[in-house]
């Protein structure tokens, strides 16, 4: 049996490890076009920021390794120009050499190709790429032997934000544009605000909602030019704009694509060629939680998509169930992590979802160090199946996304999150862990106990001709220290009892306090109460100033 395998990296290279476990008998030849068959893409941006010394140290293997221990020929420089899977020919250039090979299985992985728009100035010297190992090994260079002060990136995604990080620790002025309206596209303008006011406090300037024109001038003295007529002088630029799949062979050979636009496979990795397989970033995902289609580039997903192909390919059989689109971003020392849907995406394709949001100490409140850990919850409001969720902190953020996609992966609901047995001890968690109080903030809110509202409803409802009444819950401290919603009341909650009379017996009222939860409490007080148009602020005001505005002034009292 002749397996041929186009392309390296995450898919190519596990997709060749696992055939050769699974058939010890088989002929197994990689063709890579680039210079190394597998490494460490997401370590690249710590390599150039010099966390990782050695480039070596980002090879996971070499053809020599391949060799050596699994007797997998790896052809490097390989670019594969002609594909027929009927006759199980292919045609692949080797320098300035033309050559056919044979095969009898083949898998596709050619990843993902960057995407860099048609506009003068991006193929300069002092344009920068960030995607392979040359790509690191040019950038690296040109921050050690010459004087970088200023770098633009254009692409606020994660790669984009992952070397900000990197430039900024290396004393480097950042500029940061993008066309999205908010860091991190993937996410949801009120988790990604967060982010942008850390990064506007460390000097980081950004320019969203603004697309890149060209780029001028001098070399090594480049202006970035933005559509808006704005002019960016710089030391260089990197560009990191996203990617997509590459899907060039996958056309010439005549294989179907899905609606993604990405090559569309079965559950066992096989194309719409039998003999075909494929993994990878040009491979379209089942997403797990839609049951549809969708495309996310990410390595573990690739990893275990590699995995399948290279078991069935050498005459086993697997599958992947699909996945939930699971990723995280450092930007020290804050990190950010989705799983699932996000609101946006919920909303435009329209699927049915409910939203809230938590603040809690990554740790026990008691035990010195706890910091904030604000994460938002999507659930199906049916069901209360589990949909999406996203964190952001400067701890913890891994464990609790991570949780929330496991628990995505078992179809469970808010019910069984608040129910989960996880770890704790004082210096490393809580007794009700941040998942599992989003869990039972998530019940409540599903068996009506509360009523919530989000900050971009309120925004939009305190427009209207008669706006609810709006009841700030927190100490008189806390109002001086971060200001208030224009025209709230101010009752302490220790006070709500006692003040009662103070609030109109009818109508709508909101109440908010810190994070929310100050404001539950007192919600069901109010409702036990006879109030029954009650709504509480999900994320309190933390939430609220991320994306409105607040005043300065202390709040009247009712």
């Amino acid at each position: 049996m002749r397996i041929a395998i186009i392309g390296g990296v995450a898919g190519g290279a596990s997709a060749a490890a696992r055939a050769r476990r699974i058939n010890e008998h088989a002929e197994i030849t990689i063709y890579e076009q680039g210079p190394y068959v597998s490494y460490a893409n997401c370590g690249l941006p710590y390599y150039v920021g010099g966390l990782i010394q050695d480039p070596a140290d980002l090879l996971l293997e070499t053809p020599e390794s391949f060799w050596d221990r699994y007797r997998v020929r790896v052809l490097t420089h390989a670019r594969v120009t002609d594909v027929d899977p009927n006759s199980g020919n292919l045609r692949y250039e080797a320098g300035l050499d033309a050559r056919e090979a044979r095969f009898d299985h083949l898998i596709l992985a050619p990843g993902a190709e960057p995407i860099i728009p048609a506009l003068e100035g991006l193929e300069r010297p002092d344009v920068y790429r960030l995607r392979t190992v040359p790509d690191a090994l040019r950038l690296r260079d040109r921050l050690d032997s010459s004087s970088v002060r200023h770098a633009v990136i254009v692409g606020a995604g994660f790669i984009g934000l992952e070397m900000a990080e990197v430039l900024h620790q290396h004393g480097i002025a950042v500029t940061i544009v993008d066309k999205a309206p908010h860091v991190l596209p993937p996410m949801d303008e009120d988790i990604a605000r967060f982010l942008e006011l850390r990064l506007q406090d460390m000097g980081i300037v950004l320019h969203m909602s603004s697309t890149l024109k060209g780029i001028y001038g001098a070399v090594n003295a480049p202006v970035v030019e933005l559509t808006s007529g704005t002019r960016i002088a710089a030391d260089m630029v990197l560009i990191g704009l996203g990617v997509r799949p590459s899907i060039q062979l996958a056309r010439q050979m005549g294989l179907a694509l899905g609606p993604s636009g990405a090559l569309q496979v079965d559950p066992g990795m096989r194309t719409s060629h039998r003999q075909v397989w494929a993994a990878g970033d040009a491979v379209e995902k089942f997403d797990l939680v839609t049951g549809r289609p969708q495309w996310f580039p990410l390595a573990g997903v690739a990893n275990k998509e590699g995995r399948v192909a290279g078991t069935n390919a050498a005459g086993g059989q697997a599958t992947l169930r699909g996945a939930v689109g699971t990723a995280i971003v450092r930007v020290a020392p804050y990190m950010a992590g989705v799983t699932g849907l996000t609101e946006d995406r919920a909303r435009r394709e329209n699927i049915p979802h409910r939203v809230l949001h938590t603040i809690r100490g990554h740790h026990a409140g008691y035990y010195p160090g706890a910091s904030d850990l604000l994460m938002k919850l999507l659930y199906h409001p049916a069901d209360g199946r589990i949909l999406g969720a996203q964190a952001i902190g400067t701890d913890g953020v891994d464990k609790r996304i991570d949780v929330i996609a496991t628990a995505m992966h078992g179809r469970m609901t808010i019910d069984d999150l608040a129910d989960l047995d996880l770890a704790y001890a004082p210096p490393i968690g809580a007794a009700k862990d941040p998942a599992i109080i989003t869990g039972m903030a998530a019940a409540n809110h599903k068996e009506l106990l509360v009523d919530s509202i989000t900050a971009e409803v309120l925004s939009q409802w305190m427009k209207a001709t008669k706006p609810p009444v709006l009841v700030d819950l927190r100490d008189h401290h806390e109002l001086v220290e971060t200001g208030v919603i224009a025209g709230a009341r101010h009752i302490p909650l220790n006070d709500l009892r006692s003040r009662l009379d103070e609030l109109p017996s009818s109508g709508p009222m909101v109440l908010y306090c810190r994070s929310g939860h100050r404001s539950y409490v007192a919600a069901r007080i109010l409702r036990q109460h006879g109030r029954d148009s009650v709504y509480n602020l999900s994320g309190g005001i933390t939430v609220w100033r991320l994306t409105q505005p607040t005043t300065a002034l202390t709040a009247q009292k009712a």
